[in-house]
């Protein structure tokens, strides 16, 4: 009756109403069934109890309702598979119609995006683009030259000081080797000609100077004076003579 007030049902309410008929048809068929169902078992039961009492017309009777009562149970069943197929269909076009309504409205967007979407303008926008990209990329270069040229004075320096550090290091390692070697070599400069940097010859010389000055200390502590009561007079005297020279060298 929606027609008379001038009221239509789209078509999606009209199968969500139809839906709903269907599920309470459903709902309906299967409490017919239960009260089958039950009559089924009394009836069962009833021919039993006549059974016994052996009234066989009444059993005859009773059998050929357990026999109704039966078909239309099974009647019912088909029924209700024959709606909830219906109410399959009915899914099946609601599914098809919501899809249907999505795929429009994508259309629609689609639609206004392509009449949106300007191709020569966009060829325009990404040649600017390109080229904003290029002055940016000439700009950073030129920034990162003069970078490089106002800080290579701090390169030079920093060179420098590597330099100086590996220098030292060998020192530090010929200083070792002329160390190690000083009983043999002790008194004996570098050569003019020599190889070594004059900067080791110096710190060489140095360190034997300092030697000999912590020999010349050792030399006048006491546990190193000879005691002159056990030896002679011309020993005493060779002693002192050695003694004074060694001081003299020193």
């Amino acid at each position: 009756m929606e027609w008379l007030f001038g009221k239509k049902l789209t078509p999606e309410e009209l199968l969500r109403k139809n839906q709903r008929a269907l599920n309470k048809a459903v709902r309906d068929l299967d409490r017919e069934k239960q009260k089958m169902e039950q009559q089924e078992k009394k009836i069962i039961n009833d021919i039993k109890k006549l059974a016994k009492e052996g009234q066989m017309d009444a059993v005859k009777i009773m059998a050929r309702d357990l026999v109704r009562t039966r078909r239309y149970c099974k009647k019912f069943m088909l029924m209700k598979a024959n709606i909830q197929a219906v109410s399959l269909k009915i899914q099946t076009l609601r599914s098809q119609n919501a899809m249907a309504q999505a795929m429009k409205g994508v259309t629609r967007a689609m639609a206004s995006m392509n009449r949106q979407l300007n191709l020569p303008q966009i060829q325009r926008i990404l040649q600017e683009f390109e080229k904003q990209s290029e002055i940016m990329d000439m700009k950073e270069e030129v920034m990162n030259d003069a970078i490089d040229d106002a800080m290579e004075g701090d390169d030079d320096e920093e060179e420098s000081d590597a330099i100086v550090n590996q220098v030292l290091d060998e020192l530090g390692l010929q200083l070792n080797d002329t160390l190690s070697g000083l009983p043999q070599t002790a008194g004996v400069l570098p050569a003019a000609g020599s190889k070594q940097p004059a900067a080791a010859a110096a710190v060489a010389v140095v360190v034997v100077v300092q030697l000999l000055e912590m020999v010349d200390c050792l030399m006048r502590m006491p546990i190193f004076k000879p005691d002159l009561t056990t030896y002679e007079e011309s020993d005493i005297y060779l002693i002192n003579v050695t003694t004074s020279n060694s001081s003299v060298h020193m």
